[in-house]
This record gives structure tokens, C-alpha cells and sequence, in this order.
């Protein structure tokens, strides 16, 4: 089951790129982003594009493992409470 899964991870990667490639080859237009009273200086649409891929893609790398141990926390604490629900019928 993992190897699908990182099967499927990487088609929707490649998907990605080749998607960010066709948009860059027909976008060489400069842009300049702004935010609040930020401008960039002007770069070309596909250079935008790719590098918010490539920071989303850190940022969930880096925050995957945080939620992992969030998530850790709460699963041992619902596995006790289990035993406290247990069917008199059994019995």
C-alpha cells in the first residue's frame, strides 16, 4: 500500500511540474507581486509558480512531522478511554 501511495505522490509531483513548465513557456511575461505596500521586483510568471510549489512542498515536509506528534497525543488518549466502553453483554 505505501508503494501506491508514493506512486501516486509522485504523478501528482510530475503533473505539477510539467504544468508549471507549459505555463512558463507561455508566460514569460514579467510580474511583480505585491503585498501591503511590499512589491517584488519583476520576474517572469513561471518563476512565481514554482517557487510556491517549492515552498508549499517545504512547508508541509516541515510541518508533517509536527502534526504527526499532535496527532500522537490524542490517539493514546482515545486507546484508554476505550477500555472504559466495554459491553456488559459479554459477559
Amino acid at each position: 500500500m505505501k508503494t501506491i501511495g508514493n506512486l501516486l505522490i509522485s504523478v501528482i509531483v510530475a503533473v505539477w511540474i510539467v504544468a508549471i513548465a507549459i505555463i512558463s513557456v507561455q508566460n514569460a511575461t514579467p510580474v511583480s507581486l505585491r503585498f501591503l505596500s511590499f512589491q517584488s521586483i519583476q520576474i517572469p510568471v513561471g518563476l512565481v509558480l514554482a517557487f510556491s510549489a517549492a515552498i508549499g512542498v517545504i512547508g508541509i515536509a516541515v510541518l508533517q512531522p509536527l502534526w504527526g506528534l499532535a496527532d500522537s497525543g490524542k490517539n493514546n488518549r482515545f486507546e484508554d478511554d476505550a477500555e472504559f466502553f466495554v459491553d456488559d453483554e459479554d459477559f
